[in-house]
């Protein structure tokens, strides 16, 4: 499987992680586990049908991927090509007046074609194509969640709802709405899952040869076996597999 990551128009760096292509390699079926990133993905299906868990992803369909809260895993065949859009945290709704994403939190669905750019498009000019789509429409959001996303990922999640919440001049209730208006889950479970990103980064880039008890402590889980579980919940493996 070959997979490319293209960051978007400057403009656009604050609410667009980046435009992906995932494309499957002769003769092989590859199998790949896609982790929890607290962000929601937009995927555009370019080749022929797709299989990411228990969904069938149609050619020339696209997909409203919702926040995840554990792994998923996607098989990629020599057929397949999807390309994607992985908005930042709570930046959906800078482009889209949409349900609750709490109600497809672990979702993945089929995404409304008049909403959608223009697939046939998105194969011909890729990233110029969607630049363009998404600087017209572009409203930057009426909510706060920006910065607050930032204080948690300064914290690499290691900080507390009410401290959050005394930070940005709101209460611990108004921020649970937003969180799961705006990104689909509560600010604890965002959180968690930034704790988890910054232990596996330790994990996997452990240049220092910390033990696992080690980056446990210094990612704020009590002991080794509590960051194995973690671990285990939200990647499907646990810590020695990387």
């Amino acid at each position: 499987m070959s997979y490319k990551e293209i960051k978007p128009h400057p403009n656009l760096a604050d609410y667009i992680d980046a435009y992906w292509i995932s494309e499957g390699v002769e003769r092989q079926r590859i199998k790949a586990m896609i982790l929890p990133d607290n962000c929601v993905d937009l995927i555009f299906n370019l080749g022929e049908t797709s299989y990411n868990g228990a969904l069938t992803m149609y050619p020339e369909k696209t997909y409203l991927v919702g926040t995840m809260t554990t792994f998923k895993e996607s098989v990629m065949y020599a057929s397949n090509k999807l390309v994607g859009v992985r908005f930042k945290p709570s930046a959906f709704s800078s482009f889209y007046n949409y349900a609750p994403l709490n109600e497809i939190k672990d979702k993945i669905i089929e995404f409304e074609k008049p909403l959608s750019p223009d697939i046939h498009k998105v194969e011909k000019y890729f990233t110029s194509y969607l630049d363009e789509f998404f600087l017209n429409g572009l409203t930057k959001g009426t909510h706060n969640l920006f910065k607050v996303v930032r204080n948690i990922e300064i914290a690499n999640g290691l900080i507390g709802i009410d401290t959050l919440a005394k930070q940005n001049y709101t209460t611990t209730r108004q921020l649970e709405r937003n969180f799961k208006k705006y990104i689909g889950i509560s600010p604890k479970e965002f959180a968690n899952i930034v704790r988890f990103k910054t232990a596996l980064s330790k994990i996997k880039h452990n240049r220092k040869q910390q033990s696992l008890s080690d980056i446990a402590y210094e990612c704020g889980y009590y002991d080794h076996a509590h960051l194995s579980n973690e671990i285990k919940r939200y990647a499907g493996v646990v810590p020695s597999k990387f």
